[in-house]
């Protein structure tokens, strides 16, 4: 163990014990419960806060610096693919040629989304592959960029992917700096930084994030949860392929459960009205339930799904034909209530997973007649689908579930027993947004795309991944939710500056004895592990951007729970002309600057009348005055007109492996 990692460690101990200590008396001693409605909500977020801090400690605990990699192997065949969609051709082939000229054999693909006949001439005129859709993706879901990835995955052969985006240029050495990881046949994908020559020394839009491309991935390297971030990255194909198809009849098995679950119920339904002069119906519907349950029995020996979904569908559509002539009437109504539940009537190859549990409910628990309950049951086999006809290609290894694919898809990659590395040096250089809008999209999509997974994939709960893992994607996705907890650090001190009302019980010794030696050691432990890495934008950013974390979190709730559509939007990779500075954008923001400002005016004056605690104001004047300072980064962000090299401070030179 360094010296480095001991210290970190023992600093970590430390600021769990504060932080620990501290929120505990909060919760038992100091909470004015008269004031419940402030009260509460601002201990919760400080319990938020501790949280996050602890998954951050657990990360830090085995930060994993790994140094010079070993050499490659020789006669590794790898495929070199740059996603691009509507960015502009000379972009693209900028980074297209720096990938042709990389050092180690491989094979350059432009991916192009955008189908742009220029884009494909300009590839084939300097002998670079290009690949678009296939015909298969017409008129199918097309899942922005992992869609693109799937599709090109099928159209190529290599061992590994270098996947970069359309403006990330790589070096002649990256390949010889990444692939020899791969001698552990375990290895499935290997993560490097995502560095920007076009952003000055200030940084003002918070683009380089030195402390996540640094201490927080090496951290969850040392648990073996450093994650795919969409570029920059050597993934391999086999570790791709076995996700694919593991994910592929894992949902189909699903789909053929749920199915033949409902069909039981709608037939023990339709067997409840059955007459005694019905026996034929009833020998109908008792083989049909005895084909559902050999059907179970089948899939759990391991029998191919296809043949037993065959031979069930076969048999369910053989009674149907049977049943159909002796009580036509009764069909036709049932095949009408069918049809306003689901409007299946008109799609007898309804693709598996488009029937939700709510209708799936309903239909199992509605009176059916005999006929019409075959007939339900028909159309439940028939959706499942082993073809996936509803999709492009049948087996997707990049992550569909959200509008980024990265996280979700190493989460899986995990969950099957490979390892991932973060190798700590820039190897490719990228453009970041040079305005406030760009900057926002980018941000939104993120955030947006690790709720969904979220929402979707909970890592708490799923198999396959250590208790390490399931914390470390965790607490990434937990990060986003700190957009409402920096509402309650506004509110508390305002509320207390301009009405007197203290959401603690008191501003005792026993309160600052144990929240400042916790905020200390905390920042403390930001300082050492950030080791020299300049973090000060990312911690400003992190309360900043809290409409942005807010609408992440509310779009995503609506899009997976509500089923509303969460637009995605590329981020643009040209620079927009300079519009003056952008308040439109940071209403909230500047909002909640006057709201500050003006409580401090408030509370000078209720101090100078006597009316207010002057300890207790002073206090909050301090909270105030750092909650501004941290806003003040958002007035910068506004005002930025671009990177102007020929008058900005030149951007500093891209760290090299291992250093600050």
């Amino acid at each position: 163990m360094t010296r480095r990692l001991l210290l970190i460690r023992v600093i970590v101990v430390l600021t769990s014990v504060l932080g620990l200590n501290y929120v505990v008396w909060r919760w038992l001693v100091s909470v004015n419960w008269d004031a419940w409605w402030i009260a509460v909500p601002l201990i919760l977020a400080e319990t938020y806060s501790l949280i996050d801090s602890l998954l951050f400690g657990l990360g830090m605990w085995r930060l994993k610096e790994r140094g010079t990699p070993p050499p490659p192997e020789p006669g590794l065949t790898v495929d070199v693919f740059i996603a691009t969609y509507n960015e502009p051709i000379e972009l693209v082939m900028t980074t297209a040629r720096a990938a042709k000229a990389i050092a180690y054999p491989h094979e350059t693909w432009i991916l192009d989304d955008g189908n742009r006949p220029e884009m494909r001439a300009a590839a084939e005129a300097e002998g670079l592959g290009w690949i678009t859709r296939s015909a298969d993706w017409a008129g199918m879901p097309r899942h922005a960029k992992a869609g693109n990835l799937n599709n090109a995955l099928l159209s190529t052969e290599g061992e590994f992917l270098l996947i970069l985006d359309a403006d990330m240029i790589p070096k002649p050495e990256m390949l010889d700096h990444t692939l020899g990881f791969f001698s552990d046949e375990s290895m499935a994908l290997v993560q490097t930084p995502q560095y920007f020559t076009n952003v000055p020394e200030d940084d003002p839009l918070g683009s380089q994030a030195p402390l996540f491309y640094g201490p927080i991935q090496q951290g969850k390297d040392g648990w073996n949860s450093a994650f795919f971030c969409g570029s920059n990255a050597v993934i391999r194909r086999e570790a791709l392929m076995q996700l694919g198809v593991s994910r592929y009849v894992g949902e189909i098995e699903i789909g053929v459960h749920r199915a033949l679950r409902t069909a039981r119920t709608v037939l023990r339904s339709a067997k409840r009205r059955l007459g005694s002069d019905q026996p034929e119906v009833r020998v109908a519907l008792d083989n049909i339930l005895h084909e559902i349950g050999r059907a179970r029995r089948e899939l759990a020996r391991g029998v191919a799904l296809f043949d037993v979904t065959y031979r069930f569908q076969a048999r369910v559509g053989a009674i149907r034909r049977e049943l159909v002539a002796s009580d036509l009437h009764a069909l036709q109504a049932d095949l009408a209530i069918i049809a306003e539940l689901e409007g299946i009537s008109d799609d007898p190859d309804l693709a598996l997973g488009t029937i939700d549990d709510g209708v799936l409910e309903q239909m199992a628990h509605r009176d059916w007649s005999p006929l019409g309950a075959v007939e339900t049951v028909q159309a439940l086999v028939n959706a499942i689908d082993v073809d996936r006809g509803g999709e492009a290609q049948a087996v997707m290894p990049m992550a569909t579930i959200s509008v980024t694919e990265d996280m979700a898809t190493c989460m899986r990659i995990h969950a099957l027993g490979w390892k991932t590395a973060y190798h700590d040096e820039v190897l490719a250089l990228g453009l970041a947004p040079e305005d406030l809008q760009t900057m926002l999209t980018q941000r939104l999509r993120w955030a947006q795309g690790t709720v969904q997974v979220m929402f979707k994939e909970n890592p708490l709960v799923q198999k396959g991944l250590s208790v390490a893992q399931r914390l470390m994607y965790f607490s990434t996705m937990w990060s986003y939710l700190s957009g409402f907890a920096a509402l309650v650090y506004i509110a508390a001190p305002v509320i207390y500056l301009t009405l007197g009302i203290l959401p603690v019980d008191a501003l005792s010794t026993d309160f600052f004895i144990r929240l400042i030696p916790f905020l200390i050691v905390n920042q403390l432990l930001f300082f050492v592990v950030a080791d020299g890495r300049k973090t000060w934008r990312g911690q400003q950013y992190s309360l900043a951007l809290f409409p942005v974390w807010i609408k992440s979190f509310t779009t995503a709730f609506g899009n997976v729970f509500l089923g509303r559509s969460l637009d995605f939007a590329v981020t643009p990779k040209t620079k927009r002309e300079p519009t003056g500075p952008a308040w439109h954008l940071i209403r909230p923001q500047l909002v909640a600057m006057g709201v500050l400002a003006l409580a401090v005016v408030v509370g000078i004056v209720r101090m100078v009348a006597g009316q207010a605690n002057i300890p207790g104001s002073l206090f909050n004047m301090v909270w105030v005055a750092f909650d501004l300072l941290i806003f003040s980064v958002i007035i910068k962000a506004a005002r930025y007109q671009g990177f102007q090299p020929d008058v900005a401070v030149t951007s500093p030179s891209p760290p090299t492996q291992g250093a600050p």
